[in-house]
């Protein structure tokens, strides 16, 4: 493959999951085992390639409103897991961070995120966003309410507020994405980092993401390095009048 852009923040959100073990007749809690696998193997394979930082969509807040069954099963994948994986995510130098919501969370799920965070903080090697119990909304509800108390006990003013102390206040201080994949086909954000991906550009994969490999991430980023990034402004390849 020629040597092509990089991204430098990309967005993956996770679906299709239980629709790829559907279509093989397995349970379609099998998909989301198979999803947590196929993210450890492309999950590197994308930060080896350059990328700076990884955020996926892993767990909304949305998601608690599915099955009991479905919802514990999901929190056992991330409370054992995150534990047991601690390694693999050493050897390949990944710093694994989190954002979401802590509230509502199992202790168990709560310590194998900490236990996860810390554990790979001195690693250099790209960064992992993983977002659990996360919704957009909430993330910048809870960063204005922050905002909005300083001004209130005087720390700052309302002339201080700009987009990087907004930054700030987010539950993670990371660069604007750059690149934002859906897997799965479906063509919606699904209160998904709506403030970092202000100017992504989105690609919609029909592929589910179990099977979405290494060579589905390589068409993806030839698919960015053919999309033409204006950012609200012209570009050489425009006739400016």
């Amino acid at each position: 493959m020629e040597k092509i852009n990089i991204p430098n923040h990309i967005g993956l959100i996770l679906d299709g999951n239980r629709r790829w073990a559907k279509e093989r007749n397995l349970p379609s809690l099998e998909g989301h085992k198979k999803g947590y696998e196929n993210l450890k193997k492309i999950g590197p394979y994308i930060l080896k390639k350059g990328v700076k930082y990884l955020s996926v969509y892993a767990f909304s807040t949305e998601n608690f409103k599915r099955s009991p069954k479905e919802v514990k099963y999901l929190m056992d994948l991330i409370a054992t897991n995150f534990k047991k994986d601690a390694h693999y995510f050493l050897e390949n130098n990944i710093k694994v961070i989190f954002s979401g919501s802590r509230n509502g969370l199992r202790e168990d799920v709560l310590d194998s995120i900490d236990y996860l965070t810390q554990i790979t903080s001195e690693n250099t090697g790209g960064v992992m966003n993983i977002c659990i119990n996360y919704g957009s909304h909430m993330e910048i509800l809870d960063a204005c309410k922050e905002i909005a108390k300083e001004v209130a006990l005087q720390k700052i003013s309302t002339s201080e507020i700009t987009e990087e102390l907004m930054n700030n206040k987010l539950y993670q201080n990371l660069p604007a994405i750059d690149f934002l994949i859906r897997t799965s086909g479906e063509q919606r954000l699904s209160n998904f980092m709506l403030w970092q991906a202000g100017y992504a550009e989105f690609y919609f994969p029909k592929v589910h993401f179990p099977a979405f490999d290494e060579s589905e991430v390589d068409k993806a980023l030839i698919e960015y390095n053919n999309r033409d990034r204006r950012f609200g402004g012209n570009t050489e390849k425009e006739n400016i009048k």
